[in-house]
């Protein structure tokens, strides 16, 4: 029997994602931004979080989601890598979850494009489905420009 493990979750757009707990270092409000010329587009810029610079990935723009709207400010799930901390932009952070994995299925055949290869899969929960994002690739920025 699979041991129950906890995801940090949050929502981009009308989907509820997560990230292992033990990954993330903290939640935060949007922060002011520094840009970060000639970076890809996934690259928000940076952050100062009380004196460590961390990189903002949008990962609306790494999932190819339309923009934000204006009105609406990203929250931080800044995560822990071998590399230091890097933020990803969401919409809104949820709760932590614990899931038994025994119910985790394979992405759904219907999912395309960078999102197939960003889910490692899916936990169906009372509130809907929970897509569980591969951090490491996420986080792996293309460097075309």
């Amino acid at each position: 029997m699979a041991q129950p493990r906890q995801f940090c979750t949050f929502h981009l757009d009308r989907c509820l994602f997560g990230v292992e707990v033990h990954k993330v270092q903290e939640v935060i409000r949007d922060q002011a931004m520094t840009p970060v010329p000639l970076a890809p587009d996934v690259v928000s810029g940076l952050i100062n979080l009380r004196g460590q610079i961390v990189t903002a990935v949008d990962l609306r723009r790494r999932l190819g989601h339309p923009p934000r709207k204006d009105d609406k400010r990203p929250m931080n799930v800044v995560l822990r890598t071998e590399d230091g901390a890097v933020s990803l932009l969401v919409d809104e952070i949820g709760d932590v979850v614990e899931v038994d994995e025994s119910g985790r299925e394979p992405p759904p055949e219907n999912l395309r494009g960078v999102g197939r290869e960003l889910i490692t899969g899916v936990i169906k929960m009372e509130r809907g489905l929970l897509l569980l994002l591969d951090t490491d690739k996420a986080l792996a920025i293309p460097t075309e420009v």
